[in-house]
This record gives C-alpha cells, structure tokens and sequence, in this order.
C-alpha cells in the first residue's frame, strides 16, 4: 500500500480512520507502517444539522487507524455546500 500512496504526496486527500473519523488535508508524507502527516487538514464532522469542519493544522494520523485513503476532487468539492448535508453520524469501523 505504501508504494501505491506515493501519488498522493502534495496532494488533497481524505482519510477515513477506523473510528469513524473524516479528515481531509494536504498529504506531506507517510512511512511504512502508514503513519500520514497532512498539512492543512480539517475534520469534517457530519450530523443531522450540517457538517461541521474543525481546523486540525498540520496532523499525524496512525497507520493502524487509517481505513482508507483517497484523493480529493477539488474542483467538486468547491462545490459542495455542506450547510446543506444532513447525514447521521458514520460509526466506528469494527474489526
């Protein structure tokens, strides 16, 4: 897996943990083990009243809390208004 992150240095991505976290930023790096260092990121938090996105800086997630990884559209993105998603909460991923 870590060969096939390599693509996404430099790069928006967003990265959904196992405990049910979304968190989007700039992918600066990553080691063997899957440790990811986004610079810029945030914390998107969806709920019934909105998404909420909660400025986290620059982050280190763990490589054995990462679920998936994927790059982000920026373009569409833009576009989306989140004041207008009302979503329930995504649970923690089990094992």
């Amino acid at each position: 897996m870590a060969s096939e992150l390599e693509g996404y240095i430099n790069h928006t991505v967003t990265v959904f943990t196992c405990e049910g976290r979304i968190i989007v930023g700039t992918m600066k790096g990553f080691d063997q083990t899957i440790n990811l260092i986004l610079e810029d990121s945030h914390e998107r938090v969806y709920s019934t009243t909105g998404v909420e996105q909660v400025t986290l800086g620059l982050y280190i997630v763990r490589g054995d809390n990462v679920a998936l990884v994927g790059e982000v559209d920026e373009e569409v993105d833009k576009k989306i208004d989140f004041t207008e998603i009302h979503v329930e909460p995504m649970g923690a991923v089990v094992h």
